[in-house]
């Protein structure tokens, strides 16, 4: 009886015409190009959640240092929003400032901050407004004074013409870094001190700009 014998088969590559050993194919230029596409896409989405992470937790804090900056956290929750929906109700802040203070037509209101003026009776909450022609402080609601025996109720008022800025420095509490404030200085060397800023970054630089424009037409 005939005997078979079964030879060992080698599968190493190329000992076998009829078995395929695929190899790795060099990525095309079109590929290569569409990962990078993807990287540069996957690097930019990476910087922009970090900055908007940074934006969050910047307006986070300085929204929780503008309420600790009332003496009653409570009333200056409240106070701003019924500030903010007397704004929506007179049709936004533009309207509001135009009634709220004397105008010229080519007069342009470019911004607006929600902060506090400090006074000797204590820190009062209102709104900054930077105009073309003028900084401009108004309380979100009228305070009480005093007119002889009677209690009068006024809203506090700062008005003061860009030509008549003198400086405008920006500083921080030494004890908390969180605590910001902004001194605005006119010609005739009045101070008036600004904190708890919503944005306290972009109401340094617009007030910055405000004044080098008061300086650039008083000259």
């Amino acid at each position: 009886m005939a005997s078979v014998e079964h030879d060992t088969m080698s599968y190493s590559s190329g000992s076998n015409p009829y078995v395929s050993h695929p190899s790795s194919p060099s990525p095309s230029p079109s590929f290569i190009e569409r990962m990078d596409t993807v990287r540069d896409v996957l690097g930019r989405w990476g910087r922009n959640v970090r900055e908007a992470a940074k934006k969050a937790e910047d307006l986070a804090g300085n929204t929780w240092q503008h309420l600790k900056t009332s003496p009653s956290l409570a009333d200056a929750a409240m106070g701003r929003i019924a500030h903010s929906t007397k704004v929506l109700a007179e049709g936004g802040y533009e309207k509001i400032f135009r009634q709220t203070f004397d105008t010229v037509p080519e007069e342009l209101l470019q911004n607006s901050y929600a902060c506090y003026l400090s006074t000797s009776a204590g820190p009062v909450m209102g709104t900054l407004y930077v105009s073309t022609k003028k900084l401009a402080f108004c309380s979100d609601s009228p305070l009480p004074y005093k007119s002889g025996s009677q209690t009068e109720w006024s809203y506090y008022k700062v008005v003061i013409p860009l030509y008549q800025l003198k400086a405008v420095n920006p500083s921080s509490s030494r004890v908390n870094s969180a605590e910001k404030y902004i001194q605005i200085i006119s010609v005739d060397n009045h101070e008036f001190w600004y904190m708890g800023f919503l944005d306290y970054e972009s109401a340094v630089t617009s007030l910055q700009e405000a004044l080098q424009a008061g300086k650039s037409r008083s000259m």
